[in-house]
């Protein structure tokens, strides 16, 4: 059975055309981009072009851009990368309540290595307000870091405001930007951003590639051993052949589909409530309550029928724990446990639509009758 994909969020298909530059880059451009020698030094320009494709994509000069293994080491590296390089001292940072688990364990870190940190609140749409965010600043206050745009509901956060109060009290900004990057435009010059993260295998290339924007002049360190690659930010030797295939990706990034169009009318006929603000989001995300209705189950229900959705909550330890977003934003545990999130791709048209919101309004019945007790 062909599957329908509407989980483009957690990670998308590779795309013909990149498939096609990685398979060629992988048999063709196998050299260390740090050996001296032919071989080597094509390695070298290849990885030296699509650093440039790849900036240019978020106008970032070529030298401010850090290749990573992804979105996680890209959160990791800004974070702890900019903190562990300032002064001793003092320190503090403000994160948001609802941001990836790879900027809320990186702070949990830094939390153990002394520095006191502040969350931030969202409202019942999955916005951050900046006014909290200033609430939060103290004297000590170095670095403030807010996703671009929300993983689960697409919220896509004032961030521009949020870097211009971190920069008028002395801080710096960081901005996770692996859902935004490659969905809507991003410019990190017109931001203020300081620190963005991105990552390959959200944007059609493959996982296991990612980048970082530092900008030039910031205090920064690398934060592995090892040799002196990405000069001295990141050290391993880079993955060259994953790096050219996201830079193909980011071209093909240009040419944006109309999902908003796809997604909407999905929404139009699937019922359901829409978790998050409907207007300031991705275009591609939906995430609906569908009340009296396990999310899990609805997945696993969609899923038989050749569908791939998500609820966006994490699996620890056996269990199904409900969303922290959806909590954040003023959800009970039962409305969260009954979400779910579908997140659309440029493949994705109208009839994947309606054949989505026929199955989702057949499962929401089936499953009412079966389990009524969860209603909330």
């Amino acid at each position: 059975m062909s599957c329908l994909y509407f989980d483009h969020n957690a990670t998308t298909p590779l795309a013909p055309e990149v498939a096609d530059t990685y398979a060629s880059a992988l048999r063709e451009v196998y050299g260390n981009a740090s050996s001296v020698h032919t071989t080597g030094q094509m390695a070298k320009r290849r990885l030296e072009q699509s650093r440039r494709t790849v900036g240019a994509f978020v106008n970032a000069s070529p030298g401010e851009l850090v290749f990573t293994s992804g979105g996680t080491e890209s959160n990791n590296l800004a974070i702890l990368g900019l903190v562990r390089a300032l002064p001793a001292g003092p320190k503090h940072v403000i994160a948001s309540t609802i941001e990836h688990p790879a900027v809320l364990e990186t702070m949990r870190q830094l939390e153990r290595d002394g520095v006191a940190v502040s969350y931030a609140r969202t409202g019942a749409d999955g916005i951050v307000r900046p006014e909290d965010i200033r609430r939060h600043l103290r004297p000590e206050t170095v670095l403030i870091s807010v996703m671009h745009a929300n993983n689960e509901v697409g919220t896509i956060q004032p961030i521009q405001e949020i870097a211009r109060i971190a920069h008028e009290h002395g801080a710096y900004f960081h901005s996770d930007g692996v859902q935004a990057f490659g969905k809507i435009d991003v410019d990190v010059q017109a931001l203020g951003i300081d620190l963005y993260s991105m990552s390959a295998h959200k944007v059609f290339a493959p996982k296991g590639v990612g980048a970082l924007f530092v900008r030039k002049g910031i205090p920064f360190r690398g934060i592995q051993s090892g040799g002196h690659h990405e000069r001295e930010r990141r050290a391993g030797t880079e993955n060259v052949p994953g790096i050219i295939a996201f830079a193909a990706a980011v071209e093909l990034s240009r040419k944006r589909a109309d999902v908003a169009s796809v997604r909407d009318r999905f929404e139009a006929q699937a019922g359901g409530e829409v978790n998050g603000d409907r207007s300031r989001r991705l275009p591609n995300t939906s995430n609906l309550l569908f009340r009296g209705v396990s999310g899990e189950a609805m997945v696993i229900a969609l899923d038989m029928r050749g569908m791939a959705v998500s609820t966006g909550s994490a699996c620890s330890s056996g269990s199904i724990e409900p969303s922290h977003v959806l909590l954040a934003m003023g959800r009970t545990v039962e409305e969260a446990r009954s979400s779910v999130r579908f997140s659309f791709g440029p493949a994705n048209t109208f009839e994947d639509a309606d054949r989505l919101a026929a199955a989702v309004n057949q499962c929401t019945g089936k499953l009412r009758k079966e389990a009524p007790h969860v209603a909330v």
